[in-house]
């Protein structure tokens, strides 16, 4: 039996060396889709589209987060740039202030050093691939985590959609062992009613009319299809549930149509007891309903 998966899950994963802190970490809610958001800091823009296709290897559906923080404690991505023409501009400044004002122009190189663009320190660009290989171990233990909680849910997801579609079966095993009184109780009405205004000689002569005036109206509160109907949607849910795997687009089309069925049996019932029975069959479908909305 394979897991089967919610589309609300967390997982993060943290890496720290003495050159860097990585963290991961995944957040998801439901969506029809598979829709990534990345939050991370520039440098790791270049590897997006293989972040991208990393999560498609192991989620589906879902409105999925990502956020990414680095912390680079070594020095090898900096340097320091002499800015040149900004210490030149500065000097000639110098020059001319010694000349207006009549003092000395004792500014040193130490001195000159200290204004602001004169020194500056400049990131280099980073080794792609070192990059990589720090990301991608974290990224894979974030999506195992955040799959671990998935799992989780979807498996007591499951236990209580089992559950719901066990009760419709009992539901509709009491529609159907109540359905056949329905016409035997209309058919009794139906001469009460005859023989409160005609003789028996005239019920005899008028037999074939009621017969064939029951036959129209079990025609028309009959809920056999619908019933059988509702029983192959029932097996072929729980048979999904079983198997497991990305199966929530097809679990919210089998709801739809057993919604389809149960409205179908309320609008035919004459009977409480089948209203009754009706109603709550319709409102564990739209437990389902809601419940499946929720699966991968």
């Amino acid at each position: 039996m394979k897991d089967i998966y919610s589309m609300t899950g967390f997982g993060r994963a943290e890496k720290i060396t003495d050159e860097y802190r990585i963290q991961v970490e995944f957040k998801s809610v439901n969506h029809r889709y598979l829709d990534i958001s990345i939050k991370m800091p520039h440098k790791f823009n270049c590897h997006e589209a293989a972040i991208r296709q990393l999560i498609k290897q192991y989620i589906e559906r879902g409105k999925t987060d990502l956020y990414i923080t680095f912390d680079d404690y070594s020095e090898a991505g900096k340097k320091l740039v002499y800015n040149k023409d900004i210490a030149a501009e500065y000097m000639d400044y110098f020059k001319q202030m010694s000349e207006d004002f009549g003092i000395r122009n004792d500014i040193s190189s130490s001195v000159l050093g200290r204004f602001p663009e004169v020194l500056i320190m400049e990131e280099t660009s980073d080794d792609e691939e070192r990059l990589w290989e720090i990301l991608e171990p974290v990224m894979v233990e974030a999506i195992m985590k955040f799959k671990a909680s998935r799992s989780v849910e979807g498996s007591n997801l499951r236990e209580d959609l089992l559950s719901k579609l066990n009760d419709m079966e009992g539901y509709v095993a009491r529609i159907e062992s109540l359905s056949p009184s329905v016409a035997d109780s209309y058919r009794e009405r139906l001469y009460q009613r005859i023989r409160e205004t005609l003789d028996d000689s005239a019920i005899s002569a008028d037999e074939g009319r009621i017969v064939t005036e029951v036959a129209i109206y079990s025609d028309k509160v009959c809920t056999d299809e619908e019933m059988v109907r509702l029983k192959s949607h029932i097996a072929t849910m729980k048979s999904k549930l079983i198997n497991g795997g990305a199966c929530g687009r097809e679990l919210d089309f089998i709801a739809q149509e057993m919604n389809r069925e149960a409205n179908t049996t309320l609008s035919k019932a004459n009977s409480l007891s089948i209203a009754d029975t009706a109603i709550a069959l319709k409102t564990d479908i739209e437990k389902i309903r809601e419940q499946v909305q929720n699966i991968e």
